[in-house]
């Protein structure tokens, strides 16, 4: 770099006094400087500048920066410096699924002009195409906002009499299967929204979302929403938030996403009553990412929180999991869509590419920090606990590279899926994946098939067990594999989930007898008011996976909360069952059942297999217990009669039986 490149930098940096180049000499340069000013520089050889006034690399990208800062402030029509630590808030917005959520976060951004009233589509931040179709949020989005104190939110944000306040936004999923999402949003926040319906009430994932936000010390905001509805109770919702959450009547807010009525008095509150970030500007950076996404050009971009410090765009960061360096290509916030500002300050919520590639690199959790740089790294997250677990296997001339790179794109924008490679000796190589619920697993196929064009077979879904064989080894898997053929099994244990359920008191029968044909065990049950009971039992974690949720909000009419947690395994009824043809173990049909349905599901496979196996030869096939040996179903398939042309062929066959690809998919089928 030449020294007039940078004495030109110097001239807009604010530590440098003002000076003026007169005549760029050969062997030397003379500057005019300021009366006021001390001398910055003196005539001198070339090289004797060089040898007392070394201009670092550094200090010419954090010119360039400040310089590319204030260009992008006048161009987005904002300057993020003007924010400083008591202007910033940082919240979430939480509730049940349909709720009114989404709805409320597009009235925010109409009301701050983030974006144009009415020109845009509704739930503007759930932007995938899977959460267009089933009308729920999904994946947690971050926008940020800027709000005047004033109903005057679209005058010059330079004006003093009207402070101007910037507002990070994260809109997050309903349903408790996507509640890591909530979870890692809320660590970037100091407050949250707790959106309560007026017509529904209180409800499951409204009880989980107050508990997330307490253990956080977060700021809570009762909001109550669809108060325009004719059925709607705002009195009754609000007895529900004192008697439950013990929280003052006086707080909650009255509002209606669809009308916009009460807006202004939930942007006043987010002002008054959700405190400021509580970093240090002048200490070094640190950044937690918090959600990362992968992009086709640009790779991974994180979503990251700055905690301490100032984040400028050519800084040199180190991921403290992992030690590696990356240089900051991009910085910027979302309003709503990607601006980039070339910094972040303290105590904002933003975005970085640095040239991740891979979720291996961008770990939720993570602490970002400026090389050469000493920091105690931030807590993190919490792993996701997997509740249900599917293989996925290649289909429809989709390639197992193909499924691979489509599964690690996906990973890096929903970290909550674990992934490990399978064999399977039905359908090949895949790989076995673990979900926070039924609903999670099913999206996240969607999301395979309509982001990255891959078509997938899945399992059924499982949950896993632990082995016990006769040496007194443990082994905790989903099936008895291959592995440990060699030893006998003695026993199962199956994982077992506390569940508690609150309910309106007229549906306590029902859901008594739900919970005993599910195999549970009744802990405790007593009244919370007169119309409010509540419920625990110890229920198997089998139980929960497939349908129990949707039938218990069928038989409540959707006013029961369920929530459960994890218990010890037990050891429980259990037997696998195991597939002989021809006195050949099938291993890929093997299954574990509990002993009241053995003989169901042993009949179902015997039927299945008659349909698919080859019938040029006498066939016996056999389902038995793996433990006691005992004959489930049996049954012998005589041959098909034999053609003329080709007898001889037929008759030469060994007696192995090849099953084909379609009986296995319809094996995952059977429950």
């Amino acid at each position: 770099m030449s020294y007039l490149t940078a004495l030109e930098s110097l001239k807009h940096n604010l530590l440098c006094p003002p000076f003026t180049i007169v005549n760029p000499l050969v062997q030397g340069f003379n500057f005019k400087t300021s009366s006021s000013s001390v001398k910055y520089f003196q005539r001198r050889p070339l090289f004797a500048c060089q040898q007392n006034r070394r201009f670092s690399s550094r200090q010419h990208l954090q010119i360039i920066a400040e310089r590319e800062r204030d260009e992008l402030a006048k161009k987005n029509g904002f300057d993020l410096t003007q924010f400083q630590l008591d202007k910033i808030r940082n919240f979430s917005i939480v509730a049940h699924i349909d709720h009114g959520k989404s709805t409320l976060a597009d009235r925010l951004l109409e009301f701050t002009g983030t974006i144009q009233r009415g020109l845009n589509q509704p739930q503007y931040l759930d932007k995938l195409q899977v959460e267009r179709q089933r009308g729920i949020t999904v994946k947690a989005q971050t926008t940020s906002m800027i709000y005047k104190q004033s109903n005057q939110s679209h005058q010059n944000i330079d004006n003093q009499d009207n402070p101007a306040f910037l507002l990070n936004l994260i809109d997050t999923p309903g349903h408790v299967d996507f509640s890591y999402e909530v979870s890692r949003s809320l660590a970037a926040c100091q407050g949250v929204l707790l959106v309560v319906d007026a017509t529904q009430g209180i409800q499951a994932q409204t009880v989980a979302n107050f508990y997330l936000a307490s253990e956080c010390n977060l700021a809570i905001i009762p909001v109550i929403n669809k108060i325009d509805l004719p059925t709607a109770d705002p009195d009754n919702v609000k007895e529900q938030l004192a008697s439950i959450f013990d929280l003052d009547l006086s707080e909650a807010i009255l509002t209606s996403a669809k009308t916009g009525e009460g807006l202004e008095k939930v942007l006043e509150a987010i002002v008054e009553r959700i405190p400021p970030p509580c970093g240090k500007t002048d200490s070094p950076l640190r950044m937690l990412l918090f959600d990362s996404f992968f992009h086709e050009y640009k790779k991974v971009i994180c979503y990251v929180a700055v905690v301490d410090g100032v984040l400028r765009k050519g800084d040199r960061i180190v991921s403290a999991a992992t030690g590696k360096g990356y240089e900051v290509s991009d910085v910027g916030i979302m309003h709503p869509e990607f601006k980039p500002t070339a910094c972040l300050l303290t105590g904002q919520v933003g975005y970085v590419v640095c040239g991740m590639y891979s979720t291996q690199e961008a770990r939720v959790g993570d602490t970002l920090y400026k090389r050469q740089s000493t920091i105690e790294p931030l807590p993190g997250f919490q792993p996701a606990k997997h509740m249900v677990f599917s293989g996925l296997y290649p289909a429809d001339g989709t390639g197992m590279s193909e499924l691979e790179h489509a599964i690690e794109k996906l990973t890096c924008n929903d970290p909550s899926v674990c992934v490990e490679i399978e064999s399977s000796a039905a359908l090949g190589r895949g790989f076995r994946c673990g979900f926070l619920g039924l609903l999670h697993m099913d999206v996240f196929h969607q999301r395979l098939q309509q982001e990255y064009g891959v078509h997938v077979h899945n399992t059924i879904p499982t949950v896993p067990y632990m082995f016990e064989f006769e040496d007194g080894s443990k082994v905790e898997m989903h099936m008895c594999t291959d592995r440990y053929k060699d030893k006998k099994l003695k026993a199962i244990w199956e994982p077992m989930v506390i569940a508690k359920i609150i309910l309106p008191s007229e549906y306590v029968g029902p859901v008594i007898t739900l919970c005993f044909e599910r195999e549970g065990e009744q802990l405790q049950f007593s009244f919370i008011t007169s119309k409010q009971a509540l419920l625990r039992y110890r229920l198997p974690l089998r139980e929960i996976v497939v349908d129990f949720y949707d039938v218990l909000k069928t038989i409540t009419s959707g006013y029961a909360i369920f929530m459960y947690e994890e218990a010890e395994h037990q050891l429980s009824d259990l037997i696998k069952l195991d597939a002989f043809l021809n006195n050949q173990k099938v291993d890929v049909l093997a299954t574990i059942v509990h002993k009241s349905r053995a003989q169901t599901v042993g009949d179902s496979m015997l039927e299945m297999l008659k349909k698919y196996i080859n019938r040029s030869q006498d066939n016996s096939i056999q389902i038995l217990e793996a433990i006691t040996g005992r004959v489930v179903s049996t049954q012998r398939v005589p041959a098909a009669p034999l053609e003329r042309k080709g007898v001889k062929k037929q008759l030469r066959q060994i007696r192995s039986v090849n099953i084909p690809r379609e009986a296995f998919l319809e094996r995952m089928k059977l429950s």
